[in-house]
């Protein structure tokens, strides 16, 4: 049998795989409530400059503390007369970001690591213990030594967040790797003569794919939050750009005289990052293999 016949493991072509998966998202009613509301959010986030009805950072102090509803502003003003919605909407494109980049940022270092401590054993240990070593530093310390270095920014909360989620990755990608090389299709490519780095490319990291998607929705929420954090503590995103966590520390002083300044960025994150999780639990049992069987 040749070498390509054998790299599906489950005796599926690729194609029909995906159908498959494709129509279990779909039979679930969350995964689809979550999908909408991402890609609402998607929408928002990218044509932010032209959806909303204001500059995020313009002033209007003789319309500060308006209540929702307010003519003008649906969603009401802050304390210097900012819309609440222009700003959410471009707090959003922050958000997804900030989220896109960290997530990115670790996978592009995390998973030739995890690859590489998965099949090879010589240098697993060394891995191993990089990945113990940046597991001793909360992202939140990383991003304090990044802002005193750097100064506070939008991409150094990112790189941040991303080195932070780095091990998890790397711990990832090492057990699948170690899984699928005990498996009969990576032995007979390597009793074929092919090289590791073919086996590593054409044959472990395709099967692997479906974990590193799974990861990859699962740390996008983490790090959205994340971003929230540091920007609360005023080491994320800086005024007056507009930023979720921003717009929650601007308005926790004001929380008694104008609750919806805090409510309502609020509500979006807590609505975007329980729409990633649905969607990405929702996307682990679409790809479990044992569901693939039934």
């Amino acid at each position: 049998m040749a070498v390509a016949d054998v790299t599906v493991t489950a005796g599926t072509p690729l194609s029909s795989r995906r159908r498959k998966v494709v129509k279990r998202i779909l039979r679930n009613p969350l995964a689809i409530a979550g999908l909408v509301v991402l890609l609402i959010a998607v929408v928002v986030a990218v044509f932010a400059p032209w959806l909303a009805p204001h500059e995020p950072t313009d002033t209007h102090l003789d319309e500060a503390f308006g209540p929702p509803g307010t003519p003008g502003y649906l969603l009401g003003t802050d304390d210097l007369g900012r819309d609440v919605l222009a700003r959410i909407m471009f707090g959003l494109r922050a958000s997804l970001h900030v989220g896109l980049l960290a997530v990115a940022t670790s996978l592009v270092v995390g998973v030739p690591l995890g690859l590489m401590a998965g099949y090879f054993r010589a240098v697993d240990a060394l891995i191993s213990r990089f990945t113990d070593l940046v597991l001793a530093f909360p992202f939140l310390i990383l991003a304090v030594g990044l802002a005193a270095i750097r100064g506070a920014s939008l991409g150094n909360a990112a790189i941040a967040i991303g080195i932070a989620q780095i091990p998890g990755v790397i711990r990832i990608v090492r057990s699948e790797t170690l899984r699928l090389k005990s498996l009969d299709f990576v032995a007979a490519a390597i009793v074929e003569g092919a090289g590791d780095l073919w086996v590593l490319g054409r044959h472990i990291l395709p099967n692997a794919a479906s974990v590193v998607i799974v990861q990859a929705t699962v740390a996008i929420p983490a790090a959205i939050l994340g971003e929230a954090v540091l920007s609360f503590l005023g080491l994320g995103i800086q005024p007056p750009a507009p930023s979720l966590g921003t717009m929650l520390s601007d308005a926790q002083q004001f929380a008694t005289r104008a609750p919806w300044a805090a409510v309502m960025p609020g509500l979006a994150i807590m609505l975007l990052v329980l729409a990633f999780n649905i969607v990405g639990d929702s996307l682990r049992d679409a790809l479990d293999p044992k569901a693939s069987r039934r």
